[in-house]
This record gives C-alpha cells, structure tokens and sequence, in this order.
C-alpha cells in the first residue's frame, strides 16, 4: 500500500511562486507514475501534470504550461510541482496520485492512490 503526503502549500500573492511536495512511502518510487490535480471550491477534481517513471516524460493542462513544472526524485521518493506566475484562478486543494500502468494518465480513475491534498490560496 503506497502512502502520498503532499506538502508546501500556502498563500501567496499573484504572480508568486510555490513549490509543492509529495513523499511517496510503502512501494517503490519508480515504479509508478505520478500526477498532480487539483480540486477549486465548487469545481471538480481536475488534471494538472503528469510525470513518468524516470522523469523523462511530462505531460501538462493548458491552463498551467509554461507557469507550473513537474519534477521527480525517485532516490528521495518525492514528486515536485513548481508553480509560477500564480493566478487566483490557481487557487484549489492540489493532491499528488501515483499510478501503476505506464502511459499518461489524465483522468481520476488512471491513478490507483492519492494523498490528502494541501491548500494553495492565491489573493489578487
């Protein structure tokens, strides 16, 4: 059973920068591929990054290219989501998932475990 805990949310002012965390613990780090959504008040979970195994791959949501990078360290067994340029649009519970299968996953049910999600609040 693979355990997620994100960290480094918080508040921050628009045009700011936040560096989210995700340690995985309970299997092995490199054997998943991992992703990054986010949930805003009243809105749906949706898909923010994605990262395979190696790191080689990354795959992104129009609406954070260019702003937000995906990164891994599987000898630290985390998961990164860099944030730039934030938006109040950007506010949202951001929760980090790890998946099984290999191939890009955008969709909630491609991943097979979540963590519990940390508050990113953006003021204009």
């Amino acid at each position: 059973q693979v355990q997620l805990v994100e960290s480094g949310g918080g508040l921050v002012q628009a045009g700011g920068s936040l560096r989210l965390s995700c340690a995985a613990s309970g299997g092995t780090f490199s054997n998943f591929a991992m992703g990054w959504f986010r949930q805003a008040p009243g809105k749906e979970r949706e898909f923010v990054a994605y990262i395979n195994w190696s790191g080689t791959s990354t795959l992104y949501a129009d609406s954070v290219k260019g702003r937000f990078t995906i990164s891994r360290d599987n000898a630290k067994n985390t998961v990164y989501l860099h944030m730039n340029s934030l938006k109040p649009e950007d506010t949202a519970v951001y929760s980090c998932a790890a998946r099984r299968m290999s191939g890009a996953g955008f969709t909630l049910t491609s991943y097979d475990y979540w963590g519990q999600g940390t508050q990113v609040t953006v003021s204009s």
